[in-house]
């Protein structure tokens, strides 16, 4: 086995472990959101919508989808299997189609994400303005500090200050809403986005390739296997050879 082929191998063993921890956390998060008793209370959310379940699935079936393209990833490298390199290269593809696909989805329904995500802020921000309650206060800090930003517009409410970003009672008053501060957002790094989708398909696109360096090498290794003597042979017999 020559360097580039090692190198391939290598690069192959450590992408599909760090891909398997991903679509474990993938799995691992879709279990908690579907079943963890606090994520009602959390997000404030009904299990039962169609667009809840959906996500969760989404995130389930890519999981497992992840997990089950590194376990052949990994079987095919350690072992040089041609076949299991042959369909975690086929699998492999789907992904890197799936993953451009994703990308321009995401800077294609920009405006539709941000619109979304200001209802649900603003919903939030209603509802601890009447309830107080300490899972959307976490919300709303989380939201707060995530986008620079505090209130919906126009004079914060006193108890609504205890989750905007740290700062000066001056700087609290001159920090901008948050719909805007998100749709600005979300305007601004579009592009950021799609090139993260882009890059991660340009990885995967790289351990495609070192996947088909892998298979070429087992053909070649078994279509021409090495000369040997056996000790048992005569001395002409390996002069023959």
């Amino acid at each position: 086995m020559d360097g580039c082929t090692q190198m391939c191998r290598v690069f192959l063993i450590l992408f599909n472990f760090l891909f398997a921890l991903v679509g474990f956390g993938l799995v691992a998060l879709g279990m908690w959101l579907r079943f963890g008793a606090e994520t009602r209370g959390f997000f404030d959310i009904d299990m039962k919508t169609t667009q809840f379940n959906i996500g969760v699935m989404v995130l389930v079936v890519t999981g497992v989808l992840m997990l089950l393209v590194a376990i052949i990833g990994d079987c095919g490298a350690c072992n040089n299997s041609k076949s299991a390199l042959g369909v975690f290269s086929g699998l492999l593809t789907v992904l890197i189609i799936i993953e451009i696909t994703a990308g321009v989805m995401a800077f294609m329904w920009s405006d539709r994400v941000s619109d979304e995500l200001v209802n649900f802020y603003a919903t939030i921000y209603a509802q601890y303005v009447n309830t107080q309650s300490s899972a959307q206060a976490v919300t709303l800090e989380f939201f707060n500090n995530a986008f620079d930003c505090c209130g919906v517009g126009g004079p914060i409410e006193v108890i609504v200050r205890n989750t905007c970003p740290k700062g000066s009672f001056l700087e609290q008053l001159t920090y901008s809403s948050c719909p805007g501060a998100i749709k600005d957002v979300f305007n601004s790094k579009a592009q950021l986005v799609l090139g993260g989708f882009l890059g991660t398909a340009g990885i995967m696109t790289l351990a495609l390739v070192c996947s088909c360096v892998l298979q070429r090498h087992v053909s070649v290794s078994h279509a021409s296997p090495p000369a040997y003597v056996l000790l048992t042979s005569p001395p002409s017999a390996a002069r023959m050879i």
